[in-house]
């Protein structure tokens, strides 16, 4: 428990600099929000009147502080544009990107491990060379270049999936997971290609133990042995698990984007045209707490897989 304490107040100093960090790459980014709300129409009075509402005259320390007071009170601010407070933003954002993201990571475990440990067991064979070749190619075409490629083959082509759009798991479990399996197998190809490569390098590497011929000595069977052997590898694949999370945040957002799903993605994409720096500021602050949370909990999952860990 101490372990925990230490770690969660250990994070303080780093979302600290992450706020700062974000809001001066906001604020200290080039064009005027109050200008692009004003419009083409308006002139010098609209728009020093406008930046007067909004703050944006007063000076970058007095900014953040204003800024930090209201983060320390649950308030994330209001967008710019929609004059919607940012929690009602996220909240209604924030479905199909939390959908996606447990899909794809559900996904990847359940196809990566199993995949990188068939590949390890049958190292050097054609098993082995074909799941490296599908690594390799699942992580090097981009995933805008997937997803369109799945949009015209199996909603185009073969009209089995919508092209776009979202359906809320409470209108039917069907129909959600028609709308949001081709952007999680869009999204967990690259994934299942990190997590499968990082699962054959450490469980052939577990498989050369002496532990493990002792085991095959002893008469036990493939499953058991690969069993025994996963968990003992379980450490490295884990991390590259909590790794693979930052690379999803970035993922979402160019998911969201070829299929048009309402997520918190298209609302960062959004948000950057129009310069709506509130969302923005709240969006990536959020996306720095729940990476460090999760690379929290990876840490403290370490002691299932091997009880020797001590924190």
């Amino acid at each position: 428990m101490s372990y925990v304490l230490r770690r969660l107040v250990a994070t303080l100093p780093v979302m600290a600099v992450v706020a700062v960090v974000v809001f001066l790459l906001i604020h200290l980014s080039p064009g005027d929000p109050a200008a692009l709300i004003a419009g083409d129409l308006a002139t010098e009075d609209d728009i020093r009147r406008l930046r007067e509402a909004l703050g944006l005259n007063l000076p970058i320390w007095q900014q953040f502080l204003i800024w930090l007071g209201k983060l320390a009170t649950g308030d994330l601010g209001t967008s710019i544009f929609t004059q919607v407070p940012v929690t009602t933003l996220l909240g209604q954002r924030l479905e199909p990107t939390l959908a996606i993201a447990l899909l794809t990571m559900l996904l990847t475990i359940l196809v990566a491990v199993p995949l990188g440990t068939l590949a390890a067991y049958r190292a050097g064979s054609w098993i082995d060379r074909l799941v490296m070749v599908f690594a390799v190619l699942a992580f090097s075409v981009p995933a805008f270049l997937v997803g369109y490629l799945l949009v015209y083959a199996f909603a185009i082509q073969l009209p089995w999936f919508p092209v776009q759009g979202y359906v809320s798991i409470s209108e039917g479990l069907g129909p959600w997971l028609r709308s949001v399996a081709l952007p999680c197998i869009n999204l967990a190809l690259v994934y299942i290609a990190l997590v499968t490569r990082m699962t054959r390098a450490t469980v052939m590497e577990v498989l050369h133990e002496d532990y493990i011929r002792t085991a095959r000595a002893k008469g036990l069977g493939v499953l058991p042995v690969l069993g025994h052997a996963l968990r003992n590898a379980a450490v490295p694949i884990a991390t590259t698990v909590g790794v693979g999370i930052a690379l999803l945040i970035g993922g979402v957002v160019v998911t969201e984007t070829v299929f048009a799903i309402p997520g918190v993605g298209r609302l960062v994409v959004d948000s950057v045209q129009r310069h709506d720096y509130p969302v923005i500021q709240s969006v990536l602050l959020l996306s720095a707490g729940v990476y460090v949370l999760i690379n929290l909990l990876i840490d403290l999952s370490y002691r299932l897989f091997d009880p020797r860990i001590r924190y």
